[in-house]
């Protein structure tokens, strides 16, 4: 239903379907104030808690961890990337900064991770196109949503590979744990 709306009424209906997550309102408003370069909240808690709002569960059910993106490739030491998850407080938060990917990916993943560019680029490359999204706040209290391939398979319950990057098993494990919480996933398969 949402997702054929237009744009600018699938962002106000995002925006709606995302605040009735108060740990994600939460989320936001300390990220806000702790205020990384180019932060974005990200990833599985913005999708699974529309996912839950749509299917007529509690908004914020199943949702493991808050990601915070940002980037700041300044310096990239585990060190300075420390300071700033400590500056959160809120254990359900993961922080990272997208400008140190590229140290740890290739261990963690099994491929190589060229560095990125901008916390929007590493968003670019998630496991799933539902999966790119990203939201923050701006000084004025606006939502600033990136949403390179659109809400309409987010709304949808689409699950549609995006083999920039992550590796086909990544897809396909993330797919297979989120089809047993959401059975009504429509999960489109990683392409030949």
């Amino acid at each position: 239903m949402y997702g054929r709306l237009p744009l600018h009424e699938q962002l106000a209906a995002l925006r709606t379907v995302l605040s009735r997550n108060e740990v994600l309102l939460g989320v936001l408003e300390e990220a806000a104030k702790v205020n990384p370069p180019n932060w974005y909240v990200t990833a599985g808690c913005l999708f699974q808690t529309v996912w839950n709002v749509v299917t007529d569960r509690p908004p914020a059910e199943g949702i493991k961890d808050y990601d915070v993106f940002y980037f700041d490739d300044s310096d990239l030491s585990y060190e300075a990337e420390d300071r700033v998850i400590k500056a959160f407080d809120n254990d359900q938060v993961e922080v990272r900064n997208e400008a140190r990917v590229h140290l740890w990916y290739e261990e963690k993943f099994g491929v190589p991770c060229p560095p990125y560019e901008s916390c929007e680029a590493a968003i670019d490359s998630f496991a799933a196109t539902t999966c790119c999204l990203g939201v923050r706040l701006e000084p004025d209290g606006q939502w600033r949503v990136y949403a390179p391939h659109g809400l309409s398979d987010v709304f949808g319950l689409v699950v549609r590979p995006n083999p920039v990057l992550a590796p086909r098993h990544v897809y396909e494990a993330k797919t297979e744990r989120w089809r047993r919480q959401w059975p009504g996933l429509v999960v489109l398969e990683w392409p030949a």
